[in-house]
């Protein structure tokens, strides 16, 4: 199998993956989908599980590529970048067909039984809340928000809201939760968090 040819599999999978999950994921569909035999497949992935962890791998490319172009967008104001990162994510979604987040999706399904996958999506969620904490130190040091905020807690906290919001998305197939949870978020958790601040150093 050729790098060109494995990066169809991964492709081809993360579709599948999105649409039916783990569980519902078929190896045999793939090879077929793709047009290559069992043993190519084999060549490259050890296992259905370790085929699934690289196309998590590939998912998290397009998330880090959205990251970049959203956080990185010094135009913006820092948590206008947050937003900006969470709005390109539901143009995405709805790219789709509102089949949400691959990452929420696998974690639910997942988690409980398998070790391996609860790390692993623990770690891609981690790891985007790393990069929005990144941009929420910078509102901080602009005074966006107050310097004593959690810059680690609004990270975690618009992620895990996220996630909630995506899985009501996909099951309504319609954006309005996600932008709910957005408006919420920046319109009402955020100036709460400046009016607490206040009051607690008053």
């Amino acid at each position: 199998m050729s790098d060109t040819t494995k990066a169809r599999t991964l492709d081809v999978g993360l579709g599948m993956l999105l649409r039916h999950g783990y569980n519902g994921l078929g190896v045999q569909a793939v090879l077929e989908e793709v047009g290559i035999p069992k043993g190519s497949f084999y060549h490259h992935f050890d296992s259905k599980e370790d085929f699934v962890i690289q196309v998590v791998d590939r998912y998290m490319i397009d998330v880090h590529r959205g990251l970049d172009v959203s956080l990185n967008d010094k135009t913006l104001p820092p948590l206008e970048r947050v937003r900006k990162f969470f709005e390109l994510s539901r143009d995405k979604y709805r790219e789709d067909g509102y089949l949400g987040c691959m990452l929420g999706g696998l974690g639910q399904e997942l988690s409980g039984v398998s070790p391996v996958f609860q790390k692993k999506i623990e770690e891609c969620l981690g790891a985007i809340a790393d990069r929005v904490t990144v941009c929420m130190k910078e509102a901080k040091s602009k005074g966006d928000i107050p310097k004593s905020a959690d810059a680690r807690h609004l990270a975690n906290l618009i992620v895990d809201c996220w996630e909630g919001a995506a899985l009501r998305s996909r099951l309504r197939q319609d954006p309005a939760p996600l932008n709910s949870m957005l408006d919420f978020y920046f319109n009402a958790v955020v100036p709460k968090i400046k009016k607490t601040v206040r009051k607690k150093a008053s």
